[in-house]
């Protein structure tokens, strides 16, 4: 028997109260193989994605914001298919949501459960639409050679019904592990769930639902045992779906080192360095051409900015009317989800600012690096077409931004990005991002100006494993350094910050700041391109 608790005032009106949808109606995309089909045959299953819910059960405290979460079960399921699983969100934000629903294409990829765990029931302190009544929570029974993929809830003590919810047969299932925490409460708690082996290779298909921590076997995922890129979008799809989506991205008011196309660094002074040969650098060609090639980087190149001042100090800052981005279109959740990772190029990455509670101190020349990729990753969905999230990356780290949650431009489905000052990190919002705590630590400031890009005007698919009709440039398989490793003499810099602080808990944070930068921040070493990033075949976090 599962945990139960009691956990009375009457609930406000709440964003989960309101659905979320796109601000644009979807364009037709151009015709091609599965993609935006509405169902995707993972190898005697076919799935679909629900969107329609009905509220079943609310809890109005605990979770994100204190607001608690809201309980649904799939509804508008087509005809033929199978619920798989019931969906639950935050209450902090508009409803916006899918679950996958199953429909059996070999006789005996689906089965009823063979009974029900009840893992926690309880109430919301907070009485709401519910009236206070209590959430009972069932994890499905399989029987043997199956595996459940979702829970369900409910407001009765009974038992729900065996042909509530179906399982899957255990060849069509693959691991899966809890992602964001939804909602929690008194040692239970609810977390969104996604397949354990994620990236461009694995067959994992997120199902929609959600995890409840208990004793209990975890639930698996689908699998996708016909992983034949068959629903991924088509070269002229991926087109089409970036004009669509393409993010607006705005550069501080302050900004001095803007992004550059690739081949306007190379075309105005970029220099080949080998080890051991320093004093006689290489122009690199203006298309790459002479840049070394390889899987892994040995650590004998690296790429410079011009040896000239005025050269060096004009390429330092970029060139916005040159600018391009580069597009990888990267297979994810077993190819139900396409996502679209989105590389600018910076020739130089400008100096680092501390705040010191009221007080903003340079840091002298720590942050600067030459070289700097930032990307940012559009999630679609390949039932559909529609965008449901965004990552944007900071630093060696980033976030993902659901669709509900993003800014966007005029009306249209044009996400908006804020690029950080000198450090280029994406953010969602204007304002300041501070890397420490209390008050201290590492700034990063963005805002709206006349500096603005729509990365629609020009961009280039540079790679695409499934698409044999894409052909990678040149630059993008040097995979060594694209900028030197310089020893700035940070600690030095770091002891004059803290000479001014007063008390050592003061530079204790700051110290915990610094530490969260990524190493080419501090010249240890030069940052490498797209292709060593750990993204480029794994999943962004």
């Amino acid at each position: 028997m599962g945990n139960s608790s009691s956990a009375q005032s009457s609930s406000p009106s709440l964003p989960i109260d309101s659905t979320f949808d796109l601000p644009s109606p979807l364009p037709s995309w151009p015709s091609g193989e599965g993609f935006a089909k509405g169902r995707i045959d993972l190898g005697g299953l076919e799935v679909c994605n629900v969107t329609a819910f009905n509220k079943v059960w609310a809890v109005y405290e605990g979770g994100k914001d204190n607001l608690g979460a809201t309980f649904f079960e799939p509804s508008s399921v087509p005809e033929g298919f199978s619920i798989l699983g019931f969906y639950a969100q935050p209450n902090n934000r508009r409803l916006f949501g899918w679950t996958v629903a199953g429909k059996d294409l070999s006789g005996d990829s689906l089965r009823p459960p063979a009974d029900y765990i009840l893992l926690w029931s309880g109430k919301s302190t907070k009485v709401g639409n519910n009236g206070g009544e209590t959430g009972y929570f069932w994890q499905p029974v399989p029987p043997d050679g199956y595996n459940a993929v979702g829970l369900i809830v409910t407001t009765s003590a009974e038992k729900p019904p065996l042909d509530k919810i179906r399982c899957v047969r255990s060849d069509l299932t693959d691991q899966s592990e809890p992602d964001a925490k939804i909602w929690e409460t008194n040692g239970f708690s609810v977390s969104s769930s996604r397949p354990l082996n994620r990236g461009t290779q694995a067959s994992g298909v997120s199902v929609g639902t959600f995890f409840a921590n208990s004793s209990n076997p975890t639930l698996a995922c689908l699998k996708n045992n016909k992983f034949n890129f068959s629903c991924m979008p088509s070269k002229l799809q991926v087109d089409a779906l970036f004009q669509a989506y393409a993010p607006w991205v705005y550069f501080h008011k302050d900004e001095k080192y803007l992004p550059a196309s690739v081949n306007w660094f190379f075309s105005n002074g970029a220099l080949l360095y080998k080890r051991g040969e320093e004093s006689n650098p290489i122009p690199v060609e203006p298309n790459g051409s002479n840049l070394p090639q390889g899987e892994s980087n040995d650590g004998l190149y690296w790429l410079d900015l011009p040896v000239a001042s005025d050269a060096r100090k004009r390429v330092q800052g970029g060139d916005l009317q040159s600018m391009e981005v580069y597009l990888h279109i990267k297979p994810v959740f077993g190819g139900t989800f396409t996502d679209i990772a989105v590389w600018m190029f910076y020739p130089f990455n400008g100096p680092s600012r501390a705040k010191l509670k009221l007080v903003t101190i340079p840091l002298g020349r720590i942050g600067e690096h030459i070289g700097d990729w930032e990307h940012f990753t559009l999630r679609i969905s390949n039932f559909s077409g529609k965008l449901h999230r965004m990552y944007l990356s900071q630093h060696s780290r980033g976030s993902w931004i659901d669709a509900s949650e993003i800014e966007f431009r005029g009306g249209g489905n044009k996400p908006v990005a804020y690029a950080s000052l000198n450090g280029h990190a994406m953010y969602s919002k204007p304002g300041l991002v501070l890397q420490g705590k209390d008050d201290v630590g590492i700034r990063n400031d963005t805002g709206k100006s006349e500096r603005v890009i729509d990365t629609a005007v020009r961009f280039s698919v540079v790679a695409a494993e499934y698409m044999k009709e894409v052909e990678e440039p040149v630059w993008l398989n040097y995979m060594r350094h694209w900028g030197p490793k310089i020893d700035y003499g940070h600690e030095d810099e770091i002891r004059g910050v803290e000479k001014i602080m007063v008390g050592e808990s003061l530079k204790n944070m700051f110290r915990s700041a610094i530490k969260g930068l990524p190493n080419e921040v501090f010249g240890e070493e030069g940052p490498t391109g797209p292709k060593l990033k750990r993204n480029w075949l794994g999943d962004e976090d």
